[in-house]
């Protein structure tokens, strides 16, 4: 059962606008906050002073304010906000000239009347400044169509994406089928989403989207390349296996790329989201890599047998020269490409998910 009532210890300050009272009280319960006929009137459950009991006190302002105040409880103290009917510095915060013994100024916000008259200046001039800035930047009467068709461009990739590697899971895993056929049943979608992935190198040159140029032409050109290129035009490496595995990494990659953007179109960041996005890519992308690189060099000797896409020059020089050897060549820049790409999504990664630098006070 708790003991008689009791005075808290008080602590106070204020602003030509606000009076801010700090209540020394933890684990309050059932507060009981009133102002009537300008008469602050406090009662609570708490842990103060004299331990748990009921505290309560009554003050009695030196102006008029306003009759509803602001409480805001925290587990070691209670802090309330009052507001002045008129805006003007006080003398002193109670009518009765001496002041009560529960009551003491609070230094941690104390400031004079020239302090305070300062601090009202900075916040006006930093209103106006702000004002100004804003009505200097013109806006944009495309902002919403621009969001909009960034928001679909990446749930159309996103749902193209996901179509791919939903079928392929369910065909190998579930109905048992070999990795022999991915390239006949899958190319069709591959070749409408890397298709439309031109639409980045576009986005990002036209200023649409801030990411930069250069991994976005590495990574679509390098995709299309392989797609295009080697697969497209080779049907001994269409059946491949190799091609399952192609198609595999860029999916699962693609699964935690595109929603991501399309919710940070909208204002939305969800952190699981942000960690797979930023997290997924490192085992991923070399993966990626590496099946790329097998693929370029099991298309060699096809090409060399063939002399598909192969250069002959006219005569006095009678030379020719073999795409073969212009994929040897590609396979350095391919591995060039992960590693720019590797760099600059780790840098991306440290950005979104690294610690958080401290402002300096």
């Amino acid at each position: 059962m708790a003991g008689p009532s009791l005075r808290p210890h008080v602590h106070w300050a204020q602003r030509h606008r606000e009076l801010y009272l700090r209540v020394e009280l933890s684990d309050v319960q059932h507060p009981d906050i009133a102002i009537i006929d300008n008469v602050l009137h406090f009662k609570a459950q708490g842990h103060g002073a004299k331990g748990d009991n009921i505290y309560e006190f009554q003050i009695e302002f030196l102006e008029p304010v306003e009759p509803k105040p602001v409480c805001r409880v925290t587990q070691r103290q209670l802090n309330i906000t009052v507001q002045k009917k008129e805006s003007n510095w006080w003398e002193r915060l109670t009518k009765q000239e001496k002041r009560p013994l529960f009551l003491a100024p609070d230094f941690d916000r104390w400031l004079d009347e020239s302090d305070a008259e300062m601090e009202l200046k900075e916040k006006e001039e930093e209103k106006i400044n702000k004002m100004k800035i804003e009505s200097r930047v013109p806006k944009d009467p495309f902002k919403h169509l621009k969001k909009g068709y960034l928001v679909m461009y990446n749930l159309v990739q996103f749902l193209g994406f996901s179509w791919i590697f939903v079928n392929m899971t369910v065909r190998l895993f579930i109905l048992g089928k070999s990795f022999y056929d991915t390239f006949h049943t899958i190319a069709d979608m591959m070749y409408f989403c890397q298709t439309l992935a031109l639409m980045e190198i576009m986005n990002s040159l036209i200023g649409l989207v801030r990411s930069p140029l250069i991994p976005a032409v590495v990574q679509v050109f390098g995709r299309n390349f392989i797609l295009f290129v080697v697969l497209g035009s080779l049907e001994e490496m269409q059946s491949k296996p190799v091609v399952f595995f192609i198609f595999y990494f860029w999916s699962i990659i693609e699964l935690f790329r595109y929603p991501y953007y399309m919710l940070s179109c909208i204002g939305i960041e969800w952190k699981p989201l942000t960690w797979l996005r930023y997290t997924t890519w490192i085992p991923l992308y070399p993966l990626g890599g590496l099946a790329e690189a097998v693929c370029i060099i099991q298309s060699i000797p096809i090409f060399s047998e063939t002399g598909k896409y192969s250069l002959g020059l006219p005569n006095p020089l009678n030379v020719t020269i073999q795409f073969s050897f212009l994929l040897q060549l590609y396979l350095i820049a391919l591995f060039l490409g992960v590693f720019v790409n590797f760099r600059h999504l780790y840098k991306q990664r440290k950005q979104h998910l690294g610690p958080k630098k401290r402002k300096m006070k």
